[in-house]
């Protein structure tokens, strides 16, 4: 079991190596779950659609969480507006999965972006990751859409969380 406590915080670039498993997970996984349902591209194109630098200080973030040489959880964020940063690439490693990461990359990233001067957070979700909209509902994000709404008919579930 990972402990969440235990595991270093690791603020990288994109072109780090660290973040390879990342990417090649949220690539797996968004093929896997949407196929071309956005683009037909798919997932190439929405990992590729921000340049590395609009995720590197003193805009933007990205972190990783760190258990011995291992990559299992990561998130990042990027200037959304002068007041607002928007999360994106929020990932947790398919086997360590349903240990609590994903609500401690949202702490670290909260924080980091607090730290950057940022007041509020927006993120976007899909349709088919009702985990994550789980996640974000239960950690204090308000869903900026009809929650009885069908998901597939928005396409992009859209949150958004005052920083205190």
């Amino acid at each position: 079991m990972t402990d969440t406590v235990n595991l270093d915080v690791v603020h990288v670039g994109l072109d780090d190596p660290r973040v390879k498993p990342l990417l090649d997970e949220l690539a797996v996984e968004y093929n896997t779950r949407y196929g071309d349902f956005f683009s037909a591209a798919g997932a190439q194109e929405e990992l590729s659609r921000y340049p590395a630098s609009e995720f590197e200080p003193p805009h933007g973030a990205l972190l990783i969480l760190q258990q011995g040489a291992e990559t299992v959880a990561g998130g990042a964020f990027r200037r959304y507006n002068e007041r607002t940063a928007e999360f994106k690439r929020i990932w947790t490693h398919s086997a360590h999965r349903r240990k609590g990461l994903a609500r401690r990359v949202l702490v670290e990233l909260e924080q980091a972006a607090r730290e950057r001067g940022y007041e509020r957070i927006y993120l976007t979700t899909g349709p088919r990751q009702p985990e994550a909209k789980g996640l974000y509902l239960a950690t204090g994000y308000t869903p900026l859409f009809d929650l009885e709404a069908d998901p597939e008919q928005l396409r992009h579930l859209a949150f958004e969380k005052a920083l205190g």
